[in-house]
């Protein structure tokens, strides 16, 4: 009888040999590390396991697992990884992208990827540059940054990367940052669990090119007071004693209060599971940017048909109705050249 049960493995099982190249201190280390040490708690087989990156720092990632891995162009990591998870409904696929590789070249490739539900999972590394083509201004980057490329300062509006996914009907959307291993690591794990695509946006500083970012909200000290914690189930409370809050005006828009002022009762109860994302959708605007209080954790983890099942339904339907079909007489129909 055949042992199908899954090996133990321990974080050195899924490390590679290549030496890693990010420049010291580059947040993407502990992001590597997090993942490191989570996958052999997944109960899945490295050969199994794909990850899938497009052009940038971040891109390098596929190279650090010991597992498949596929380094794409630019921001196509998503088109190609939908179509491995839609032909190989059996692996893992991980998508490895940056700020600059998804939201801008791959804007379109991501935002389809989420809304049509495709069985992957979406890791985004956030540091607000492009880095590896050292320090032009991203998609995420805020109005006036003074880059090589934007000497007077940037006049785009920045891309709110959660917005974007709720925008786009993704079914799973959360946000976690490079200084929380732990917090990294749940929320990848929630993230894989999940059926259907799932977005992940990770603050992660580039200490290069755009050193210190996030850290009004990411600061040892900073995180009591401006990061607000998404716990599904409890209302939202945050500050050094839970003395802040979140609640609803009555015109429905998300505003920090002092809870002592307004009572538990007025709190939003945060509902990950929510089927209406608008909701989820106000909690991502709460934040002009991270500089001021900021959630963290799950925004939306709602079930929905799963694209390459829905592919697999219909072809057996199609099968059952019309026979298995024949792909060569299928390519000898209709007009056809021979090109000499």
């Amino acid at each position: 009888m055949t042992d199908v049960s899954v090996p133990t493995t321990t974080k050195k099982d899924w490390s590679s040999d290549q030496e890693v190249r990010w420049c010291p201190g580059c947040g993407d280390y502990s992001i590597l590390t997090a993942m490191q040490m989570l996958m052999p708690d997944l109960g899945v087989r490295r050969e199994s396991t794909v990850f899938v990156s497009g052009i940038g720092c971040a891109a390098r990632f596929p190279y650090y697992m010991n597992t498949y891995g596929v380094h794409s162009i630019h921001g196509r990591a998503p088109a190609l990884a939908t179509g491995l998870a839609i032909s190989r409904p059996d692996l893992d696929v991980w998508v490895i992208t940056g700020d600059g590789d998804s939201l801008s070249i791959g804007g379109n490739h991501l935002i389809h990827a989420l809304r049509r539900n495709v069985n992957i999972t979406i890791l985004m590394f956030n540091n607000q540059i492009y880095g590896l083509t050292k320090g032009q201004y991203s998609p995420t980057s805020e109005v006036g940054k003074v880059t090589k490329s934007t000497p007077f300062g940037s006049l785009d509006t920045p891309f709110n990367p959660i917005s974007l996914a709720l925008g786009a009907e993704a079914s799973f959307v959360a946000r976690t940052h490079d200084m929380d291993r732990k917090h990294m690591m749940e929320t990848f794990r929630r993230a894989h669990d999940h059926q259907g695509s799932a977005f992940v946006e990770i603050y992660q500083n580039c200490n290069v090119f755009n050193d210190g970012a996030f850290d009004q909200v990411l600061a040892k000290d900073a995180r009591p007071t401006n990061l607000i914690p998404l716990v599904h189930g409890q209302p939202l409370r945050f500050g050094r004693e839970g003395e802040r809050g979140v609640a609803l005006d009555d015109q429905g828009r998300a505003r920090l209060v002092d809870v002592a002022e307004v009572g538990e009762d007025a709190l939003v109860v945060h509902d990950e599971a929510r089927e209406d994302p608008s909701l989820a959708f106000t909690l991502s605007r709460l934040a002009g940017g991270p500089y001021e209080p900021t959630p963290i954790g799950v925004f939306r983890a709602v079930g929905r048909p799963e694209f390459g099942s829905e592919i697999g339904r219909q072809l057996l339907d199609a099968q059952e109705r019309q026979g298995p079909g024949d792909l060569a007489a299928l390519l000898r129909s209709g007009s056809t050249w021979t090109v000499e």
